[in-house]
């Protein structure tokens, strides 16, 4: 019998028990085999699924070679669909009783880095409903990791009150309607709580201050979404969504393009009380200028030329969640009047209708735009201003994080990595080039880029040369940028680089089309031919 031993429960995930590092040929951890280096454990228990069975064994066999003296245990779930809350419920319940008797006195722990986020919340939901004891463990990526933030966090649901309180929400209003739920076996404690989660009212749950679950919550959400980079410019900016995400007040998103605006707005939503409504998101210079205010309040059939049947708008489709209006500042002065009546009153009366309806609608808005100048020209309604920057959240161009260069481009390149046949990595001298560049597009020229930098590279590593990027001339004289001549300087070797960069820029613009890039270049479409079958040897 064991007693006052630490167990692990971990489900197993495609990154175990290693993975290959997106720098160089470097091999890494999994996230069991790293929670395994900084934590002692007396026994692991593995919970595999059918497809993740090889990954499963091969974790098993990682830990007993790494670890002589721990006992390591595989439990098979027969789940097809790894999304499915109902289904990975029942599975692990069938399994939990069984371990909790057979290991009497020992301190359970449960691991949210590996399988799916139905997984990692089906755990929190048994744990806050006393099913089964355990304490929850998350492991960070490294590039996330900073002092503040530790490779391994800890949250005892036990005895952190109000643990977790929007996942619960979350995960019970998509539970408690599906008859696949109700199909699955009855937990009446679970029942019972996801009737009074769903039935609190709304203004009481927003009166919540963040908890230690919170931060938990909006590392979650931040990684789910992409958003990555822990500068002290963009940190300033996620708490400043923490503290304002569990409010109903309208924000503000200001910021250059490519910045991240509507990813701060989703995760703005994804943290609100409002994350299981819809988040829609509508740019307002998209929309042709006669068509932005049926295209926001909707329209009765016969309104206009051309509305043939009722239409509702983008107001009644997020009745109950957020609208995400971007390049608010291409608005009309006289839509800027009706959206503000909306904001204010929750009353939309759709174009061409006698009835009006209300609506219950969270607004953020987002501009590349100083709207202050709008309003100094007659351009922008300043009442409209003040009532959506109640909050506003100010993103920091690129070049003012740029240490968070290369976290960005490792997430964007393990993205981009899972839609190619040979996935890419970087050496570090690519991390290097890509951290010194100014980038005018941000985060959103960041990713361009290194889609195409890992389009036309056929080796496995991105060397600086392969990145499709010119570096920022100091000087509008070109001949400025003309390195001295030196010793040890090789003028053929500076001119094959050249060379190399200026293809790879027209195969760029041309979107991979050699005639047109041999056209860019003037050269002939055979010379733009050898030199992709070039780099492909």
């Amino acid at each position: 019998m064991e007693s006052t031993r630490d167990v692990l429960l971990t489900f197993t995930g495609f990154h175990d028990p290693f993975s290959m590092g997106l720098v160089d040929e470097e091999e890494q951890p999994g996230p069991i085999l790293t929670l395994a280096n900084e934590r002692h454990f007396s026994r692991i228990i593995l919970f595999g699924t059918p497809r993740t069975a090889d990954n499963t064994e091969a974790t098993r066999e990682a830990l007993r070679s790494r670890f002589g003296e721990l006992t390591v245990d595989v439990r098979s779930l027969p789940l097809d669909d790894p999304t499915d809350y109902a289904a990975i419920m029942s599975a692990l319940r069938s399994h939990l009783t069984e371990i909790r008797s057979a290991l009497p006195g020992c301190a359970f722990y449960v691991s949210v880095a590996s399988g799916t986020p139905q997984m990692h919340a089906c755990w929190v939901v048994l744990l806050q409903e006393g099913e089964f004891p355990a304490r929850i463990l998350h492991v960070r990526p490294p590039r996330f990791v900073t002092a503040d933030r530790p490779l391994v966090a800890e949250v005892d649901l036990e005895s952190c009150l109000g643990v977790s309180r929007r996942i619960e929400d979350e995960v019970f209003a998509a539970l408690e309607p599906t008859a696949q739920y109700q199909s699955a076996p009855p937990c009446p404690l679970a029942a019972e709580r996801a009737e009074e989660l769903l039935a609190r009212p709304a203004a009481v749950r927003r009166r919540r201050a963040p908890t230690p679950a919170a931060h938990a919550a909006l590392d979650i959400a931040r990684q789910k979404l992409g958003i990555v980079g822990d500068h002290p410019k963009m940190v300033e900016v996620l708490e400043r969504v923490e503290v304002a995400a569990p409010t109903d007040m309208s924000v503000l998103i200001v910021g250059e393009t490519g910045t991240g605006k509507e990813l701060i707005a989703r995760l703005v939503h994804n943290l609100s009380d409002r994350a299981t409504a819809p988040f829609v998101p509508l740019n307002c210079g998209a929309i042709p200028k006669e068509l932005i205010e049926s295209t926001l309040f909707g329209h009765a059939k016969g309104a206009f030329t051309g509305a043939t049947r009722d239409q509702a708008g983008k107001f009644k489709e997020a009745d109950g969640g957020t609208l995400f209006l971007d390049e608010l500042g291409e608005l009309l002065p006289e839509t800027q009047v009706k959206l503000l009546r909306v904001i204010e009153d929750g009353i939309i009366q759709p174009l061409g209708a006698k009835t009006t309806a209300n609506v219950d609608v969270r607004v953020v808005a987002a501009t590349n735009q100083d709207l202050r100048n709008g309003i100094a020209k007659g351009t922008f309604r300043e009442d409209l201003y003040y009532r959506l920057n109640t909050v506003q959240l100010s993103l920091p161009p690129l070049r003012e994080r740029a240490s968070d260069i290369p976290q960005i481009a490792l997430h964007l390149l393990d993205d981009i990595n899972a839609r190619l046949r040979r996935p890419k990595r970087f050496s570090r001298d690519a991390l290097a080039r890509l951290q010194r560049y100014t980038w005018p597009g941000n985060v959103r020229g960041v990713r361009n880029a290194l889609i195409q930098s890992a389009m036309f590279c056929k080796k496995d590593v991105i060397e600086a040369d392969d990145l499709v990027i010119a570096d920022a001339a100091p000087s509008p004289e070109p001949l400025d940028l003309l390195p001295e001549p030196k010793e040890g300087f090789d003028i053929n070797s500076y001119l094959d680089s050249v060379r190399k960069q200026l293809f790879l820029r027209a195969l760029q613009l041309a979107e991979g089309n050699k005639s047109k890039a041999a056209r860019l270049l003037g050269v002939s479409p055979q010379a733009v031919h050898k030199f992709v079958n070039d780099k492909s040897e």
